[in-house]
């Protein structure tokens, strides 16, 4: 039976409401400063398989645990001392790290997908960081949008996706990074994901090339899937110019005649805020104008060029 989704807004009453939902097991999709998270309590099973049930999300891919300090961390994971230099500089932000799961977690099965490991993080956002102090445990959040589909940067993209599927979304506004968190394990060390924090700036805090990872077949963290963050409509990548019929996606100042463009001054940064929604707004188009197919310009893979050009590779990848 379709729930009725409640809009909260960030005052001292929304965030009492969604940490009462997340206490008694419902799902509240929230702001962070990547995309808008569809948590639940990662100790409840329940929960967190109904995060499963209302994304259509398969059950061997794992999920981040979000908490509101250090010391919070500590009571589910340990942290190794390779980790601390990244977690001092970094956390709160968008960095998701894959460390060792505590025997005595409490953390559901389904959170870890039967690993013995945890991705965690500690959002910035302040809509998220309040939520988590009111709730005070550990909530696992996907982005909160239906598996494989496009990330949702707004409430309103949220509501499009889950409306009548969870309890409640507590509106932040826009997300500011826009591409989910970046993912990375320490035992091996490897990018297990590209995302808002570059790989640049990792590499200069641990003074060393940083090795890629992952597997797309047995993930150990989220977004490893080969076909992700797709719309409707399929996706070309690398188009210098339009073909009949497409709807057409630039990037910087040499795009003229396209009908969106992910950053006129050819800004990488505000490529990754833009890049879902206008995602969005080109498949609406495409449906508008009967087309099925959604052109995009080459994006440089420095600084967040590289979580964005990961995203365009799932979403144009063959769907399953």
């Amino acid at each position: 039976m379709p729930l009725t989704t409640e809009l909260l807004a960030p005052t001292t009453e929304g965030y009492a409401r969604a940490a009462q939902y997340l206490g008694t097991g419902a799902l509240v999709a929230f702001a962070t400063e990547t995309v808008y998270g569809l948590g639940g309590d990662a100790r409840n099973s329940a929960a967190v398989a109904a995060i499963y049930t209302a994304k259509g999300r398969p059950r061997f891919n794992p999920l981040i645990v979000h908490v509101h300090s250090v010391e919070m961390a500590e009571r589910y994971v340990t942290i190794p001392d390779a980790a601390r230099p990244l977690i001092a500089r970094y956390w709160p932000g968008p960095l998701t790290l894959v460390l060792p799961l505590r025997p005595d977690a409490g953390i559901s099965d389904l959170v870890t997908a039967g690993l013995e490991t945890l991705a965690i993080r500690m959002p910035a956002h302040p809509v998220a960081r309040k939520l988590l102090q009111a709730f005070d445990g550990p909530v696992a959040a996907p982005s909160a949008n239906p598996s494989g589909r496009i990330s949702p940067t707004t409430a309103a993209h949220v509501m499009d996706g889950l409306s009548g599927k969870i309890a409640a979304v507590l509106d932040g506004g826009p997300c500011d990074v826009g591409v989910e968190s970046t993912i990375l394990s320490l035992d091996p060390l490897a990018l297990l994901r590209p995302g808002g924090l570059t790989l640049e700036e990792i590499e200069a805090c641990l003074g060393r090339a940083l090795p890629t990872g992952g597997d797309s077949d047995k993930p150990n963290a989220p977004g490893q899937l080969k076909s992700h963050y797709a719309p409707g409509a399929a996706v070309r990548l690398n188009a210098r110019a339009r073909q009949s019929g497409e709807i057409w996606i630039g990037f910087g100042p040499d795009c003229a005649g396209a009908e969106f463009n992910l950053s006129e001054k050819g800004d990488t940064t505000e490529a990754a805020t833009r890049l879902f929604g206008l995602l969005r707004q080109a498949d609406r188009l495409a449906q508008e104008k009967g087309t099925n197919c959604i052109a995009v310009a080459p994006v440089p893979v420095t600084g967040l060029g590289l979580a964005v050009n990961d995203r365009l590779d799932r979403a144009a990848a063959p769907r399953p």
